[in-house]
Formats: C-alpha cells, structure tokens, sequence
C-alpha cells in the first residue's frame, strides 16, 4: 500500500463501542466531542444516539480521516448535525471556542494511533513495513520526526524515553545500539531502527512475546507527538467544557495514559482536605467531577479475541457535578 493510501473508508472496528455508548448515556439534542474521530467508528453511534437535535463535533489531525468521517457520518447518521474540526486535543479550548458551542455533555478520548495510520508506510509508525523514520500525527504542524529523536538525542534522553513511555526492559542496551550505529551513519528508516533494537536485545528474549520492535516504537511515538504533555491539557479542557451531568469517557492504552486519567478524576473528584480538627473548611477545595469507574473497564473475551487492539483497553468514565 502506498505512501498516503488507506484502507477502505478508513476503518478500523471501534473499541468497546458498547461501553462506550452506555457510558457517556447519550440522549436526543446532546452536545457530544469525540476528541479522537479517527474513522468516525465511534461517532457514527454517538451520532445516531443523539439525532437530529443533537450535535456531533469531531477533533483529528489527519486530513483523511477528516474526509474519511464525513462520509461516514453522511450516510449512517444523515439526520444529525456534525461539525468536524481539524487539530490536537490539546488545543481543546481554542476548538471548541471557533466551534460555537455553550458546553459539552459529552467527550470521548480514545488514545494511541489508529489503526489506518499505522496501514499507511510513509507514516513510519509500524515496525512491519519499512519506511522513513517520521511518526508523527500532523506533520504539517510538527517539526520534530522520529528521525531527529533517533539520531539527536542523547545516550541518556534515549534510555529515560524507552524505559518512561516503552516501559522497556533493554531501554539502556537499545539506546547504546542506537548510538553505536548512528556514530557511523544516520538511522534513516524504520527498517534499520527494528535490525539496530534485534540486534540490541538478547536472542531469547527476541524468541516470545511480542515483536521486539513494539516497546520502542510506541516511546518514540509517544515522544515525538508530546502525547502525555496532550493529553494533560485535553483532560483539563474538557472537565471546564462539560456541563453539568454530562460525562467524560477516556479510552487508554498504555500504562502511563490511564494513570494520568486516574489521577486527573481524582483530583477533580477531591472535596474538602482541611484537617478534621478544623471547625470550618479554609482550603475551599470543592468536587467537580464524580468518578463513575472506580475500577476501568476492560473488553470482554469475545471482543479481545475479534479485535486484537482491545485487549490492553481500558474506560474510565467520570460526570461533571453541579456548581
């Protein structure tokens, strides 16, 4: 498959879809965001489940999967209104500001790459196909690639990355891999990344489990998008943008996603810390947020086994509170 192709209609089966919906308890002329539209797999429900007196806004800064979800939603939502914005979640507020919209009742953060994405070679995001080192979610508006990660950065910064976002076990053997290479020539493809992190890592290790390659890939990933720096100011957004009753819905992946969700529900979630001794409160602190999974929900054995990708998914959900 070529650079810039997709897979047809850029689909990809959404995750825990079910969940989701019941979740977020969706209803006739809500305000919904699906922070992460992707092949509009979720929100092609979420628009159904509001109708035509609704409003579907959808955030995503692939062009194709722009295109790709307004067709979908045309012809398997046709009756609900849909406002579909180009950008990172990041940027929630300034969205959603150029959007128009009073508040939101409610969001949907499905996180990590797509599945399309990851189908398209000269995105250099998969191990399997061998590409330039580029990874990024929008390059037009992102100067730092894979590549730079790779051949730049330090000896140190390499293993501290590897072992944080890749919880990588070899993190300082493929860092000094990577360094011994580069010293003779630049790593240019995604190719000579996956030989330099075989070639890194025992050959035992190499022979169970998943690819060897994957832990890396995803630090890299996870680094040159400043996914964790996003999704800090993505959550903080969308707790202003709710209104009262609505509810956030957060998809992760990765171990260090869900505990910044967790932590984010339960700061918003905290009253009162002043200490029981205190006759009346001096800190102010009030809850925002009720936290309606106090464990994440996980896919069923079904789901897993049809659509691999779910197997490491996890939901967490919290609702907006009364001022």
């Amino acid at each position: 498959m070529g650079e810039g192709s997709l897979t047809p209609e850029y689909r990809h089966e959404p995750v825990m879809l079910q969940e989701v919906l019941d979740s977020l308890e969706l209803h006739e002329g809500a305000v919904v965001c699906d922070c992460t539209l992707g092949g509009a797999g979720h929100s092609a429900a979420m628009a159904q489940a509001i109708g035509s007196t609704g409003l579907l806004i959808g955030i995503d800064q692939d062009d194709m999967a722009l295109n790709a979800a307004s067709k979908r939603l045309d012809r398997e939502a046709p009756g609900t209104p849909h406002r579909l914005l180009k950008g990172n979640f990041g940027d929630l507020d300034r969205l959603l500001c150029a959007a128009e919209v009073p508040g939101v009742d409610g969001f949907l953060f499905d996180l990590g790459v797509s599945s399309p994405q990851l189908d398209i070679p000269g995105r250099g995001f998969s191990y399997n196909e061998d590409a330039p080192l580029d990874m990024r979610m929008d390059p037009g508006n992102n100067p730092l690639n894979a590549a730079e990660v790779i051949n730049t950065y330090t000896e140190a910064d390499l293993t501290r990355i590897l072992r944080v976002y890749g919880e990588e076990k070899f993190a300082s053997q493929i860092a000094r891999e990577i360094c011994r290479r580069r010293s003779q020539e630049p790593l240019r493809t995604t190719g000579e990344l996956v030989d330099v992190i075989k070639a890194a890592i025992p050959a035992a290790a190499r022979r169970h489990g998943h690819h060897p390659a994957r832990k890396t890939f995803q630090a890299i990933r996870i680094e040159v998008n400043h996914e964790l720096d996003v999704l800090e100011r993505g959550l903080e957004a969308a707790v202003r943008w709710l209104n009262p009753g609505g509810r956030l819905c957060v998809i992760s992946y990765h171990s260090l996603e869900d505990r910044i969700v967790k932590h984010r529900f339960q700061e918003d979630s905290k009253g009162c810390t002043c200490p029981p001794d205190l006759p009346v409160c001096v800190c102010g602190n009030v809850p925002i947020l009720k936290v309606i999974t106090r464990k994440p929900l996980v896919a069923r054995a079904d789901e897993v086994e049809r659509n691999p990708r779910a197997r490491s998914a996890k939901i967490r959900v919290a609702e907006r509170l009364e001022p």
